[in-house]
């Protein structure tokens, strides 16, 4: 019997698994009381955007697949906020940027996360809001545990938040350490965010007990009422950023907010050890992970052994090949920038004669180059930043790592992710990834307790880009939830993870050990793993590291060797410190299991 950090749940009734335990047991309460895997999806999504602030927030924005027994077909929610109409590339160089910082206003698009819950509960949901939303009201309320790493990334900010984002400070700075810091572990209020979501709340009772209506009176007062009236003000007040004088005010408006709705769309999928894996389109980085599967099928994974190094050595160079082709390729300006219908260039990019040839590229050792291919004979084009640093080197370049003030500064590191997967007995299944509008990336919102997302920092200010900044398009998310259909369409699996670019990363190792290999979900999880860092980061600055590799020394000193002696350049990063996957599905008998990330103490499976 093979040990695991934690047992795989099964079961028959349902299934959550998140990133925070409190929210894993809100959506298990909510469908003890009746609730389907939609109703306990929004509960528990709520919840995470009260106790992980500094991963996500209820102005954040969030893909999710959604899978209704009555259709029985995947659906792609997007909740990825568009840019504003007034972010263009000529404003943004009329204040003397050239890239789009990673924080403060100047990076801020539409906030989608709540857009897109209220559209799942319109179409889909069973429960009167209130009764899903008092949960995250009652730990913004009455407070909860905050998580040591919150804590810390509160404390790194004290001094911008006392000098400069007092908004933020008034939220944050109000615990029982030294100057109001927050300790690990004590409990945490934001009465501000409670008013805000029992406003939202009084809303939609006003508009009587149907839920549709509820949830369409909930988002108008969030996008068009006193939230978009908030953020609106907001956005004229200039905030502080670090680039070029320091502070500026939003190209983001109460018309913007007023202009979107949360859209759906059919998912991109590629088969891969005879299921159907479903991802968002290429306005994420979704087909990056159906790009590596391909490519490893391709090249006879599945024959190679779980203790071979060559296996871990052909998935981070498909990981490169496929990362190359986002670069050049992925973006939802496509049809406009590039002259190519979106859904022709992911028909080609996933083309079997394209991935044979890109497969043809594999070699046995590692490749300094950045490579895109030319799917259906595009000419491929990469930003002019990174074609000059490659240029200058010679090589896929090191030359993207000087950190320039206002890019992925004044605060720290970027913000990161949450991520739920929950499964009903009636066969219905969610997989969201909310993001954005962390704590350290954007000032609070004055009254209503949360931040802007920046999701604007993964444009290019450079036109003709499949992601040139055009306004009311959809940044190129890192956001990348995903579901397993088996043979016959049927759903087999909710699963992701947090991590930005590593997203479409960590899953590989986990798809193949688990589809192809037979481990269990949460000895897949619990497997050691690894990411590359060769390509540039979607996150301003847009660094990169040439051939580099971080990888869990679990992997074992001789699997690291080989890696090194193929030319991989190998950062150790620890036991247990890369990947935060869960996942909850259906057995082929039937049964429910769940499993959720040991690594941080922090996610946790439900289920009975």
């Amino acid at each position: 019997m093979t040990f695991t950090t934690r047992p795989e749940l099964v079961g028959t009734f349902g299934m959550v698994a998140s990133t925070h335990w409190l929210a894993s047991a809100a959506g298990m309460a909510v469908l003890e009381e009746g609730g389907n895997a939609f109703d306990a999806a929004i509960a528990a999504g709520l919840v995470l955007h009260v106790v992980e602030p500094h991963l996500n927030g209820l102005g954040g924005d969030m893909p999710l697949l959604v899978h209704d027994a009555a259709t029985a077909a995947p659906r792609v929610v997007c909740g990825q906020g568009v840019a504003p109409r007034a972010a263009t590339i000529e404003a943004y160089r009329a204040l003397g940027v050239d890239a789009v910082p990673g924080t403060g206003h100047l990076a801020a698009v539409v906030p989608g996360a709540f857009g897109a819950w209220m559209h799942v509960l319109a179409t889909r949901g069973t429960r009167p809001l209130a009764d899903l939303a008092r949960f995250a009201i009652g730990y913004a309320r009455d407070g909860h545990p905050l998580l040591p790493r919150a804590a810390g990334t509160v404390e790194a900010l004290a001094d911008v938040f006392r000098d400069r984002w007092t908004s933020s400070g008034a939220v944050y700075l109000t615990g029982d350490g030294v100057g109001g810091l927050p300790l690990p572990g004590r409990r945490f209020r934001n009465p501000d965010l409670a008013a805000t979501l029992e406003r939202l709340v009084a809303a939609a009772d006003a508009a009587g007990p149907d839920v549709a209506a509820q949830a369409e009176a909930a988002r108008a007062a969030f996008y068009s009422g006193f939230v978009a009236e908030a953020v609106d003000a907001f956005a004229r007040t200039p905030a502080w950023d670090g680039v070029a004088d320091g502070e500026h005010t939003a190209f983001l408006s109460g018309a913007d907010l007023d202009a979107w709705r949360a859209s759906e769309e059919a998912p991109a999928v590629a088969r891969f050890a005879g299921r159907t894996i479903a991802k968002p389109g290429l306005w994420s980085q979704g087909p990056v992970l159906l790009q590596q599967l391909a490519l490893l099928e391709a090249a006879g994974v599945g024959d190679l052994a779980e203790d071979d190094p060559a296996w871990v050595h052909l998935a981070i160079e498909a990981c490169k090949l496929a990362m190359a082709d986002r670069e050049a390729w992925y973006g939802d300006s496509v049809e406009h920038e590039v002259g190519s219908a979106p859904g022709n260039l992911l028909a080609d990019l996933l083309d079997p004669a394209y991935t044979r040839s890109r497969a043809a590229l594999l070699g046995g050792s590692a490749d300094a180059h950045l490579r895109p291919g030319s799917p259906g004979g595009r000419p491929a084009r990469l930003p002019r930043h990174v074609a000059e640093a490659m240029h200058a080197v010679g090589h896929w370049p090191d030359g993207l790592n000087e950190v320039r003030p206002g890019e992925g500064e004044p605060t720290l590191a970027r913000g990161d992710t949450c991520h739920l997967d929950v499964v009903d007995r009636w066969g219905n299944a969610v997989s969201a990834t909310p993001s954005g509008g962390w704590l350290q990336s954007s000032p609070v919102v004055p009254g209503l307790g949360f931040s802007l997302p920046t999701r604007a920092q993964m444009f290019w200010l450079e036109p003709g880009l499949p992601a040139s900044l055009v306004p009311g398009r959809r940044p190129r998310t890192t956001l990348s939830p995903g579901m397993v259909l088996d043979g016959e369409g049927r759903f087999v699996l909710a699963f992701g993870t947090p991590g930005g670019d590593q997203q479409d990363q960590w899953t590989v190792p986990f798809l193949v050990r688990h589809l192809l290999r037979g481990a269990g979900l949460q000895e897949a999880i619990d497997a050691p793993t690894w990411h590359s860092t060769h390509v540039p980061s979607s996150f301003a600055p847009r660094g990169a590291e040439v051939l580099g590799v971080q990888a869990e020394s679990r992997l074992g000193p001789e699997m690291l060797a080989d890696l090194r002696r193929r030319g991989h350049d190998v950062t150790d990063a620890g036991p247990w410190s890369l990947g935060r996957i869960s996942a909850a599905g259906v057995r082929p008998d039937g049964m429910l299991h769940g499993a959720a990330n040991p690594r941080g103490n922090q996610g946790y499976a439900v289920g009975r």
